[in-house]
């Protein structure tokens, strides 16, 4: 298993790019025009509206960092908090497998919150600053 071992940092690529172009896909309608609706969204669920920034700035601003594996952790971070927001406050009541449920808000929040204990890995901006963002290698558990 020491080949899979030495593919780790493209494993770490290959999540930060995924999460990234969704969390990017998801932002940019938020960011360039679609911010009034969002924050309409965002009261109707109990929250204040000035939250909706956040959100876009997690989902955006994140989805670039974490393409970069630029602030990783952080970023990723953000989009956790983001993406329990929108289960627990949009998802959860329509059920796993319901329409608009909250299967893929798990699923990303789930890549997220492996970056934030793994970093980016040796393939980002991270790596090359020096940054505790980088993370160390991930190590196989043997069994």
């Amino acid at each position: 298993m020491s080949f899979l071992d030495r593919l780790q940092p493209l494993a770490l690529l290959v999540l930060r790019l995924a999460l990234g172009a969704v969390m990017i896909a998801h932002g940019w309608p938020k960011v360039f025009g679609g911010m009034h609706h969002h924050m309409d969204l965002v009261r109707h669920i109990g929250l204040p509206g000035w939250t909706a920034y956040l959100s876009a700035a997690a989902e955006f601003g994140g989805g670039i960092l974490i393409v970069l594996g630029l602030l990783t952790r952080l970023a990723a971070l953000a989009i956790v908090i983001d993406l329990l927001v929108a289960i627990f406050g949009v998802h959860l009541k329509n059920g796993f497998l319901g329409q608009g449920n909250y299967q893929f808000p798990l699923a990303l929040a789930a890549i997220a919150f492996s970056l934030v204990f793994f970093g980016a890995g040796p393939i980002a901006l991270d790596w090359l600053r020096g940054s505790a963002g980088g993370g160390r290698r991930v190590r196989a558990v043997s069994g």
